[in-house]
Formats: structure tokens, C-alpha cells, sequence
């Protein structure tokens, strides 16, 4: 017991634990002690791990990039300054960043709240993992703009044709509804029932997922203004006046012009997509029986890149695009199964013709077509005067049967149905340079007979030319070259599906799309002489490059004129669906 005492405890104390009476006072001290140190130090860690967590003040977003940048500076800033990429402004040039640009930058990042994955890591270490898209060059900028310029335009959906209602048109991103398998002319999936004027909405849901799109207007190659002008002009294009018609361009131009993003280059580097043939926003005068808004002949717009499903071949501001087929693929395997399926398509007719005639339209070569196509054996008539047209399998079944598609011009140079014959692997029969060839030269190959044939229009008009004669002279190896490339050319027409990840390895029509604007946005700041290869301005450079395209538009104007004259194109512009 004695024992006992001397270790702390006492004769009371029997019924501890002996190992508690064997700890002396000092030694209970210690573990008190080294406790509440490793308690502060957990704390510690989790203070610090919640302040790496916190995103950074805005000033920090915009000038990092550039500062971490600065020790790259003779590779990186040279490189893209000899490209035409980077603003000359001597603020920009000192990683420093205009305050109305931070301004914009802050009301962006309290709606965004973050910034984008690849933004984060270029701030940080200022290089981009080579696992990793690299987007060096390939930043693009999306404005946020008021919902009156988009988003109310498809919550008031059922307003905006005059004949149908769209509601249908605008779910799934733009893709329209489903469409059902019944006669197994589709795939079991990714296939939808797209109105060919629903291309604004996918591409802008498309742009929301872009690996490349950054909250830092600096960093930017090229700004995106997401205005649905195709959506907007629809609602006005039969019943209102002119100033009703040009009351929203007005609007945004308004906007835009007091933005400091436009002010750097003169919106040189600021885009949009109009999802209709480019006549309808290119109304030449002010009177009231003229067609379309002027969105796409103001001052403003010159400098702009204008993307539509036709463009004008007199213009130097709009660039076409495909229209949307009703594919969407969602996968590698989705695109590339079907392009095997066509591929072992059995096409028992040499060619088909799917559409109406045009009796109203002198120049219109389609009912001496329809008579060509009824009087061949080896022809598969559609004719779209039957609602027959308005169902998608029935067109899309004769394509995959044809080996050859006929695609003459409508109330306009260009037809959807281009696209939906190639998508089913039909080699398409042009009867105008202005149909394709001189439209959609980021998409479509640039040898042109390696995957079409052009038909003298003038030659079916007068008689003295046979479409069957024509097309039954092509041997099977060049038919199975040529449809191999129409094939091959599926990837880069159709528009993935805007609801999910890009596809690896695939470049659709929207990735296509995106490096083109790009690309002529960069050689275009070079023209106008806002970066010339020294990285300089050049005032003389942008006098000289004005007075130029000022003649140019002189000249269009007076072709286009000439060739309205000749045509009566001018009263038929973007009435047709088929």
C-alpha cells in the first residue's frame, strides 16, 4: 500500500485502473500540452484548405493570366502578335487590364461565379497539361446578354411563326422532339425532328459547353453575341413596318457599341449567327414593301462576322454554314455506326428529286426536273406539293435509296435538303455554283467534283441536256469514290448534340464553324489594320482597308442589282421550307 502512496494514490483510490495511478502529475501536464498543440495544428490545416478553396477577387482572374504569362513573353506574346491575336493596346501589353473591362468582367463573375477549368489552371501555372485541349489561340468570349435578345424569344415560342407553333421545335437545346424508329430508316437514337431555323439555339447551348470559352474578355481570339436574330425577324417578317423590323439590330447595336470588348477592335472580333438565309436581314431600302430587317447592312455589322445557313456571294461580312439535318450524334459510336450503315445502303435508283415545283419563279428549272424524274425508270419522285414531305422518314428513305440527289434552287440559292441527302450518303447533283460551292467552304471538301456533279441549269431549261444521260455516264468506281468522300464528309455537317461533352475526335459542323470564325477573325484584324505583324496599329493601314471595302460593297451592291433585275429573286426570299 505504501507502495502505492508514492505513485499518487491513495488508499480511496483503489478502484482506479492501476495504469491511471501509475501517471505522474508532470507527465499528465505533457499529454495535455501535445494534445492541444495537435488540435491548433489541425486547425491550422483546415483554415489554410479553406482559403486555397475561396475563389480569387476578380482582379486577380484578369490580371494573373497575364502576368503569369509575362515569363513566356518572347515566345507566346511574340507568336500571336505576328498572328494577329493579341491587342496592341499598351495597357494590355503591360498585363494590365482596362478598368471598364474589369467592371464588365466582376458583373460576370457574380453570375457565373467561377472560372472555367482550363482559365484556372493557365492563371495558376501558366501552362496548360498536354493531356489537356490547348486553347492557346482559341479562347472565345460570350456576352450575357439581356433575355429579350434570346431567351424570351423561346419562352414565347408559340408566337413566333405566323403558321406553326415552334414549342415543339425549341426542346432538347433546340433539337426538337425525338424521333420515333417506326420503318427503321434512323438510328434508334439521336435522331430528332430539327426545323431547319432552330441553328441560333443549338449553337448557342453548343458555345455553353466550348472547352475554350473564358470569362476573360482579354484572353479572347473572338466574342460571341448570342442574339437570336432569325428567331427575332420571324415574328415580323409578313406583318410589320420597317421600324418594327429593325427596332431590335438597333437595340443591341446600341448596346454593344458602348462596350469596351467592341471598342478594341471595332467589333472586328464579335460574331453571331443568324439562323436564316442571309436576304433576311439584308433589306437594301427603306420602303415598306422591301423584305427583312437591315441587321446585316448597318455600319456597325460591317466589321462583324455574320453566319447563316446561306450567305450572300456579293457580301464580304456573312459566311454560311450547314443547315441542321435531324442527326445529332451523342457519341463515336453513334456517328460512326450510321456512316457504316450507309455505306452498305442498297440504292436501287440512280437518282431522285425530293420537292415542289416552283411555277411562280421564271427562273426556276424545277418543273422541267419533275418531268425529267417522272419520264426516267432509274428516277424516285418525291413531290413536296403532298404533306407527304413534312414527315422525315418518307425523305430521308428516298435519299438512302438514291445514289444521286437533285438539288436545285428554290426561293433561294440553298436547300436543307443538301444536307439530309448527304447525311444518307447520296452523292447531291448542284445546278448553280451559288447552291453550295460558293457557301459552306469550311465544311464541304474542296474538291468539288470529288464528291458532287454540276448540271448546266440553262442546259435542263432549253432541253439540251439529260439528267439520266449525265449521271448514268459516271463509272461504278467513281460513284463508290465519290460517295465514299460524301460519307466521310457526315462528321463535319452535322451538329452534335449541344446537351453533352464534344465527341474526342470528331469535328462537327460547330467545331468546324468555331475555328473558321476564328481563323478569318484573325487575318481580318490584320486587313483592317489592327495588328499588323509588327504588333503595331496602323491608322494609314485602317483608311486604306476601309476606302477598299467601301468599293467592294459598291461593285456587290451593283451585281446584286443586276442579278435581281435579271432573276426576280428579290420578291421570293426565304419563303421556302423544302
Amino acid at each position: 500500500m505504501g507502495f502505492i502512496n508514492q505513485l499518487g494514490c491513495k488508499e480511496w483510490d483503489m478502484e482506479k485502473p492501476k495504469l491511471l495511478c501509475s501517471i505522474t502529475p508532470r507527465f499528465r501536464s505533457r499529454c495535455v500540452f501535445v494534445s492541444v498543440a495537435l488540435v491548433l495544428w489541425w486547425a491550422f490545416l483546415m483554415v489554410q484548405f479553406s482559403l486555397d478553396r475561396r475563389h480569387p477577387p476578380m482582379h486577380s482572374s484578369l490580371e494573373q493570366p497575364l502576368l503569369s504569362l509575362k515569363s513566356e513573353e518572347s515566345v507566346s506574346m511574340s507568336r500571336r502578335l505576328s498572328r494577329g491575336q493579341l491587342s496592341t493596346d499598351s495597357s494590355l501589353r503591360e498585363g494590365i487590364v482596362p478598368s471598364a473591362v474589369q467592371e464588365q468582367d466582376q458583373e460576370t463573375w457574380s453570375k457565373n461565379g467561377r472560372l472555367d477549368h482550363d482559365e484556372k489552371e493557365l492563371a495558376a501555372t501558366g501552362v496548360i497539361d498536354d493531356n489537356k485541349v490547348s486553347c492557346e489561340g482559341r479562347y472565345i468570349y460570350m456576352y450575357e446578354l439581356d433575355p429579350y435578345f434570346n431567351e424570351d424569344m423561346v419562352k414565347r415560342c408559340d408566337k413566333l411563326s405566323l403558321w406553326t407553333n415552334w414549342c415543339p421545335s425549341v426542346r432538347n437545346a433546340g433539337l426538337g422532339p425525338p424521333m420515333e424508329n417506326t420503318d427503321g430508316v434512323f438510328s434508334d437514337s439521336d435522331w430528332y425532328i430539327t426545323n431547319q431555323f432552330m441553328l441560333e439555339q443549338i449553337f448557342h447551348n453548343r458555345i455553353r459547353r466550348y472547352e475554350c470559352l473564358t470569362h476573360n474578355a482579354s484572353l479572347a481570339e473572338a466574342v460571341f453575341v448570342p442574339f437570336y436574330a432569325g428567331f427575332e425577324i420571324t415574328t415580323k417578317l409578313w406583318a410589320a413596318n420597317i421600324t418594327e423590323r429593325d427596332e431590335a439590330p438597333a437595340r443591341l447595336l446600341a448596346w454593344l457599341s458602348l462596350r469596351a470588348e467592341w471598342a478594341r477592335f471595332r467589333g472586328v472580333d464579335h460574331f453571331l449567327v443568324g439562323g436564316r438565309i442571309t436576304w433576311d436581314f439584308r433589306r437594301s431600302s427603306d420602303a415598306e414593301s422591301d423584305w427583312g430587317n437591315k441587321l446585316f447592312v448597318l455600319p456597325a455589322t460591317a466589321n462583324m462576322t455574320m453566319l447563316t445557313i446561306e450567305a450572300s456571294p456579293w457580301h464580304h461580312n456573312d459566311v454560311a454554314i450547314p443547315y441542321p439535318t435531324y442527326f445529332h450524334p451523342s457519341s463515336h459510336r453513334s456517328l460512326s455506326l450510321w456512316q457504316a450503315r450507309m455505306r452498305a445502303s442498297t440504292r436501287p435508283f440512280l437518282f431522285s428529286f425530293v420537292g415542289a415545283p416552283r411555277p411562280g419563279l421564271s427562273h426556276s428549272i424545277r418543273g422541267m426536273i419533275m418531268r425529267q424524274c417522272s419520264d426516267s425508270a432509274q428516277c424516285k419522285l418525291l413531290d413536296c406539293q403532298l404533306s407527304v414531305c413534312l414527315t422525315p422518314h418518307k425523305v430521308m428513305a428516298v435519299f438512302e435509296q438514291s445514289v444521286f440527289c437533285l438539288q436545285p434552287s428554290g426561293d433561294s440559292y440553298t436547300r436543307r435538303s443538301t444536307f439530309d441527302a448527304m447525311l444518307a450518303g447520296c452523292i447531291p447533283v448542284f445546278f448553280h455554283q451559288h447552291s453550295a460551292y460558293d457557301q459552306y467552304q469550311w465544311h464541304l471538301p474542296a474538291d468539288q467534283s470529288s464528291y458532287s456533279v454540276l448540271i448546266s441549269e440553262s442546259g435542263v431549261k432549253n432541253n439540251s441536256v439529260r439528267i439520266d444521260d449525265v449521271l448514268g455516264a459516271f463509272s461504278d468506281a467513281q460513284v463508290v469514290s465519290m460517295r465514299d468522300t460524301v460519307i466521310r464528309t457526315i462528321p463535319h455537317i452535322v451538329y452534335a448534340d449541344p446537351r453533352t461533352s464534344p465527341i474526342p475526335g470528331v469535328h462537327d459542323a460547330f467545331d468546324i464553324t468555331v475555328q473558321g470564325v476564328i481563323d478569318r477573325i484573325a487575318k481580318r484584324k490584320v486587313e483592317k489594320g489592327h495588328i499588323n505583324v509588327a504588333g503595331n496599329p496602323s491608322a494609314d493601314r485602317e483608311s486604306e482597308s476601309e476606302l477598299e471595302e467601301s468599293m467592294k460593297e459598291q461593285v456587290a451592291r451593283e451585281e446584286m442589282k443586276k442579278s435581281e433585275e435579271a432573276t426576280g429573286w428579290r420578291d421570293h426570299r426565304g419563303f421556302a421550307i423544302d
